[in-house]
């Protein structure tokens, strides 16, 4: 079979007005899974997610789990033809940080588009919709599936149960997954891996309440100098070197071949700290930043809450503090075993500190070869006139793991986000050379994928 995308570029034109209202829609709806607060925003979401889909002409389904509802789209244009699941998700990170806009207003600027959710995953989630739109005016032989999740912020709790239950509705020949970042706004990537992540708390209380340093102060315990000192013999904060026991065992090698892939993936060590507004790294070496982030786990530290944080400052010992942290992993690391190790290695020292296990999800690496891995990379190149690096993602999507696990099909993560883009961060944007490009690329990649069939 042929291509004829010959009036692509004149619909991805004539698309732009229709994707910036939509993404307006979207991103006006602060789809904020971590904060209770916010579920009435999740119910619109998921009223809205179906409209958009309906008016694109997909069947919908919107599945009940012990969580956030998922909502299944379905474009079965031929029950002879092959189909391919699209998952994404439609949930959000909370909008904290210094804005320059209200997140929750999508504002334009030149062929930028401001507010949460943007690039993380709305926009994407638009731009794969968009594309299947165009394969079905041309009458792609595909048929689809859509699975928009609402809780993959939070590490996709119940969406393992969903795949499950649901698989023989879900069945496909492949899975296409829109939620990665390329390594430079220039070299487009083919994601092949991703971190697993595993998140945990720790709290102490040492007291009823606060009390008086200069009455206390001595013998009385301080719960936050305690915890800092317990993380700071987790593992070395100048180097990222954990010190728990064990924790590295079973980090499978590094091939030769992939440390080539990333000497030759365009990376750079200033513009990665330019988009990131980062004054400093650890290392300026190239390979060592890029291994840092794909192929080695970490352990990380998001705050330490107690005692007295208003203006000024209260003299007073604090009766309990909480610290939050984390650990990426890579294969083929567990994140019980490391909970485990970490739980451990944490009470031996300080048995008085609780540690409690938050969300979890296994680390992923796909297969280097096949049909599909090929037709992406025809497709990126298609789209962005460049030959994709092939690259581990730092980042973790724990509703990966489950599709590998229960549809056991080949997973694509296509993703067209730059990192300039902000993901997690204030003033996160998606831009329309993206969109326009990420449309170029998944109508290739449909067009591709048909021949397979």
């Amino acid at each position: 079979m042929e291509d004829d995308l010959s009036t692509l570029p004149a619909y991805i034109k004539d698309s732009r007005l229709l994707f910036e209202t939509w993404l307006s829609r979207l991103v006006a709806i602060p789809t904020v899974s971590s904060d209770p607060a916010h579920d009435p925003d999740i119910t619109k979401g998921v009223a809205s997610a179906v409209r958009l889909l309906e008016t694109f002409g997909l069947s919908t389904t919107v599945v009940e789990t012990g969580g956030n509802p998922i909502v299944v789209g379905t474009l079965l244009q031929d029950p002879a033809y092959s189909t391919i699941l699209v998952y994404n998700h439609m949930d959000v990170q909370p909008a904290s940080g210094e804005w320059g806009t209200d997140p929750f207003i999508l504002t334009r600027r030149g062929n930028d588009y401001i507010g949460r959710g943007a690039t993380d995953d709305k926009g994407p989630a638009l731009t794969v919709l968009f594309a299947i739109k165009y394969a079905r005016s041309r009458r792609i032989p595909l048929n689809f599936k859509v699975v928009w999740e609402f809780e993959e912020e939070i590490g996709s709790p119940h969406f393992d149960e969903f795949v499950k239950t649901h698989r023989k509705e879900l069945a496909a020949e492949s899975v296409v997954v829109s939620d990665t970042v390329w390594l430079s706004d220039d070299k487009p990537v083919l994601s092949i891996g991703l971190r697993g992540l595993l998140t945990f708390e720790l709290y102490l209380q040492t007291g009823v309440t606060d009390v008086h340093s200069g009455m206390a102060g001595g013998p009385t315990r301080n719960p936050i100098a305690e915890l800092a000192q317990i993380i700071c013999e987790c593992y070395d904060a100048k180097s990222g070197h954990v010190h728990i026991s064990g924790f590295y065992d079973g980090v499978r090698p590094v091939s030769s071949d992939e440390l080539q892939t990333l000497r030759t993936s365009g990376f750079s060590v200033q513009k990665f700290m330019q988009d990131l507004q980062l004054f400093s790294l650890r290392s300026q070496e190239p390979i060592e930043v890029q291994q840092s982030i794909m192929l080695r786990p970490t352990f990380e530290v998001h705050s330490i809450a107690g005692g007295y944080t208003g203006t000024g400052i209260k003299t007073v010992i604090p009766s309990s503090a909480t610290a939050k942290l984390s650990v990426r992993l890579v294969p083929d690391q567990r994140p019980t075993e490391t909970f485990q190790k970490i739980k451990r290695f944490i009470q031996n020292r300080n048995p008085d500190i609780t540690v409690r296990r938050q969300n979890s999800c296994e680390p992923y690496l796909a297969k280097l070869d096949g049909p599909y891995l090929k037709a992406a990379e025809i497709a990126t190149h298609y789209a962005f006139a460049a030959q994709p690096a092939l690259v581990r993602e730092g980042g973790s999507i724990g509703s990966v793991m489950s599709m590998s696990a229960h549809l056991q099909v080949p997973i694509l993560l296509l993703g067209i986000s730059l990192p300039k883009h902000g993901y997690h961060a204030p003033n996160e944007h998606f831009d329309w050379q993206q969109a326009a490009g990420g449309i170029k690329l998944f109508a290739k990649y449909f067009s591709e994928i048909a021949k397979i069939s």
